[in-house]
């Protein structure tokens, strides 16, 4: 693809999803908005907040004026406190007002990606507080077409209303997180210079990836498949995501993995396998 059709399908797979977000909560009773979620402290409510949030950022909204509570165990870090401080004032909002707030703030949002003048290389501010950076127009259009997927897919699991495993919000995820899994094998675990893992993934979007270790230890991610691999993981997509976005411990999801080749190797790999902050 183009720069500019790369653009296009990342837009593409961020209106799909957070279309799909406002159809979950239309029809919702109040009581369920209250559900947790597996993003600690997270209720639907919350996660609903924070999708707004991000994107008025991104409109150039200032951040609400609040303090923000110092006794909330989920929050371990400035990065969190920045990440909180707009999701906890909006927990006195009623679902009408946040699901009409979404709303407006998705029609503003659409309307400034459609006469968005920004060539994909721009730079521009990915705005995270303590971590915020200037990032590429492409890679901003990427991570939020991968952050509000992957949020859908926190509601779904909350409200057992799954879908959308292979939309193209699901596409995007894929692509993000087997990008990261050099960086798992190869530092975060230590494998060895020289070391083959094989992840096969089945479900509604299956795939296979081989990570190797070259001799100075770097790590590099194929398409290819390794005769008698050091390590081999086959799971299922929505066990793949909820690991490697640290949803899952890797002991609680330890039935729906399984491991031929080093098993310690393996453990190690799971360990760290979690690439969201």
């Amino acid at each position: 693809m183009t720069d500019n059709q790369t653009v296009q399908a990342y837009t593409d797979a961020w209106t799909q999803s957070i279309e799909s977000v406002a159809e979950l909560l239309a029809p919702l009773p109040t009581d369920s908005w209250n559900r947790p979620t597996e993003c600690p402290g997270w209720s639907v409510r919350d996660i609903v907040s924070h999708i707004i949030a991000v994107e008025s950022e991104l409109l150039g909204d200032p951040r609400p004026i609040h303090s923000l509570p110092r006794d909330l165990r989920h929050v371990t870090s400035e990065f969190a406190r920045y990440v909180e401080l707009p999701v906890d004032k909006r927990r006195c909002h009623t679902p009408v007002e946040i699901t009409s707030e979404l709303e407006y703030t998705v029609i503003r949002r659409s309307r400034a990606l459609r006469n968005a003048r920004q060539q994909p290389e721009d730079l521009v501010r990915w705005p995270a507080g303590p971590l915020s950076r200037d990032i590429s127009y492409t890679e901003l259009l990427r991570n939020r077409a991968f952050d509000v997927w992957v949020h859908e897919q926190d509601l779904r699991r909350a409200l057992q209303v799954p879908g959308n495993l292979d939309s193209p919000g699901a596409a995007v995820a894929r692509d993000y997180l087997v990008q990261g899994l050099p960086k798992v094998v190869a530092k975060l675990a230590g494998a060895p210079a020289g070391t083959t893992v094989v992840f096969d993934v089945s479900g509604p979007l299956e795939f296979l990836r081989t990570v190797r270790v070259n001799a100075v230890g770097h790590g590099s991610v194929d398409t290819s498949v390794g005769l008698a691999p050091d390590v081999q993981f086959h799971l299922d997509w929505e066990t793949y995501l909820r690991l490697a976005c640290g949803r899952v411990r890797p002991e609680i999801a330890a039935h729906a993995v399984r491991v031929d080749g080093d098993t310690e190797l393996a453990a190690r790999i799971l360990a760290h396998f979690a690439l969201t902050p």
